[in-house]
């Protein structure tokens, strides 16, 4: 597994400190993110989870804990949209250039608002995707706000 991706060259180029860490990826697990907080035992709610959602029907990224679902009136509202629904797995892989289950908010193909929820930024360190299956980025969330030029807003449900 390469340790480099279009994320980790993202935050290199930024200048943020970060760590990698891969850990086994499980295909078949009811959960990605749990299962790559599991595997790296971490807290779920230091492991985020990156998905890929359309706000007005424009494409749209967020970032939460992996043991929480996104409220997609919440994240329409932080948008400044009418409504939110989740991204069609296909779309989102096509969009981002990254398989489902290694979608990172850095180095995406086109650049789209993201929205990082809030609780997350309570913590020293967090894990996002580092841009492929298995494979983690831990950095501080402030850095990681400031490099997807995210919003931060109260996204779950």
């Amino acid at each position: 597994m390469s340790k480099v991706t279009r994320a980790t060259r993202q935050l290199e180029q930024a200048g943020v400190a970060f760590t990698v860490h891969s850990y086994d990826y499980d295909p078949d697990a009811a959960s990605i993110g749990l299962q790559a907080a599991e595997a790296l035992g971490e807290s779920p709610d230091r492991v985020l989870k990156t998905l890929m959602a359309l706000a007005d029907g424009k494409p749209a990224c967020v970032v939460l804990p992996s043991d929480r679902e996104v409220s997609m009136k919440k994240l329409a509202a932080a948008l400044k949209a009418k409504s939110a629904q989740m991204m069609k797995p296909a779309d989102a892989e096509r969009l981002t250039g990254y398989k489902v289950g290694g979608i990172s908010p850095f180095g995406q193909m086109k650049a789209v608002p993201t929205v990082f929820e809030a609780s997350a930024m309570g913590h020293a360190l967090v894990y996002l995707n580092g841009g492929q299956r298995g494979l983690q980025v831990r950095l501080a969330p402030a850095d990681a706000v400031a490099t997807a030029k995210a919003t931060v807003a109260a996204v779950v449900a």
